[in-house]
């Protein structure tokens, strides 16, 4: 090989940078030794930046588009390298090819849980996690700050940067709002909007990042969405029981409920237990009862309360739900499908309980036509 071939084969003609991942936020050119020849093309794509950096300065940048490296289009090289009247001879600038998509794969979370003062629970401890998208919006603030003189940045070098950031940020957003846990899911979206404002703040002139947008998703303690779970069921029982005063089977059902549920969440419980919850269920409902009487000027005699209407608990994909009345599971279960009661001695198969016998009768066949020379149906029986 001759000389000159040599020496063309050292000099770089054409810059560009071909990437099929939406992970990579910049990458280096790999120049190595080469220098770069004047008149030498530069291809820049879309959603891409090219960024010239001579002796660690930032220098040129260009965006999408394909250009022909001259004096021209070098002018803050040109001044760099002292090119008054054009260059002629080849140049050694690095080049940086910065990813302006959005990056849309960054999950984040809390990973230790944020303490909250709720004026109904107390101290409540919340998690969060979610996603979030980012963009680089400053490639100079990105290039000095993140990229230093890394060949390559990937998303995952900065991910555990941002997840800190977005972690301290939903915990000063949330001490400093004073939303209540009762709040927080209902409030999701308005406070994921504030989450981003929060993030964006802490990373745009430190980082030179854009925050898209953040999703959010709150976990509340278990015990935390049970009690809110059972004050809802509560409340609909006492609305029905004020609108229809005289329909005391529903208030009984309600209280029966109650007894079953923390019996079947105490094994250690007794039977005695159990009939002291529903004595006292069947007392509150004749002492109410009772004074809606005196207050209608109704006799001075209570009537005894009615019983309480049978429920049970079901076992639906592996877990116990319940308790239901004996209506509420017509369609619902198979003679199979288990279920217990305090009257019963374990999980039973429903088809075996005589109180569920009725929801899997036959249905009667149908009635024969009408018509002449039809059988007259015999009458009812006299009352």
């Amino acid at each position: 090989m001759g000389i000159m071939a040599k020496m063309r084969g050292e000099l770089v003609d054409i810059i560009e940078w071909i990437d099929d991942s939406r992970s990579t936020l910049a990458w280096r050119f790999p120049r190595y030794n080469n220098e770069i020849k004047n008149g030498a093309e530069l291809i820049v794509r879309e959603g891409q930046q090219a960024v010239f950096v001579y002796r660690g300065q930032l220098a040129d940048q260009f965006g999408p588009g394909h250009y022909q490296l001259t004096t021209e289009a070098l002018p803050i090289m040109s001044t760099l390298q002292g090119w008054k009247h054009g260059f002629n001879s080849p140049f050694r600038s690095e080049v940086y090819f910065v990813n302006r998509r959005p990056v849309t794969d960054l999950r984040w979370g809390t990973p230790n849980p944020i303490t909250l003062r709720d004026p109904d629970f107390g101290m409540v401890q919340v998690r969060a996690n979610g996603l979030c998208v980012i963009r680089i919006a400053d490639p100079e603030i990105f290039l000095r700050e993140v990229i230093g003189t890394d060949s390559q940045v990937d998303s995952n070098e900065i991910s555990e940067l941002l997840r800190r950031v977005i972690a301290t940020a939903f915990s000063d957003m949330i001490l400093e709002t004073g939303v209540g846990a009762i709040d927080l899911q209902g409030k999701q979206g308005e406070l994921s909007e504030k989450l981003r404002e929060y993030v964006q703040t802490r990373v745009d002139d430190e980082f030179g990042l854009s925050i898209e947008s953040i999703e959010m998703t709150i976990s509340l303690p278990d015990e935390i969405t049970a009690a809110m779970t059972r004050g809802v069921a509560r409340g609909v029982e006492e609305r029905g029981f004020t609108q229809n005063v005289g329909d005391m089977q529903r208030f009984q059902q309600g209280r029966a409920a109650d007894a079953m549920l923390a019996a079947a969440q105490n094994p250690g419980g007794s039977a005695m237990g159990d009939l002291m919850g529903a004595g006292m269920g069947m007392a509150m409902a004749s002492q109410m009862a009772g004074q809606f009487g005196q207050a209608g000027n109704a006799p001075a005699q209570t009537p005894p309360p009615i019983p309480a209407a049978p429920v049970f608990h079901i076992e639906q994909n592996g877990a116990a739900v319940g308790p239901y009345p004996v209506e509420q599971l017509r369609g619902v279960i198979t003679a199979t499908t288990l279920v217990w009661a305090p009257t019963l001695s374990g999980w039973t198969p429903a088809g075996q309980v005589p109180a569920l016998a009725s929801l899997f009768a036959p249905a009667p066949p149908p009635l024969p036509p009408q018509g002449p020379g039809s059988p007259t149906p015999p009458p009812p029986p006299a009352q």
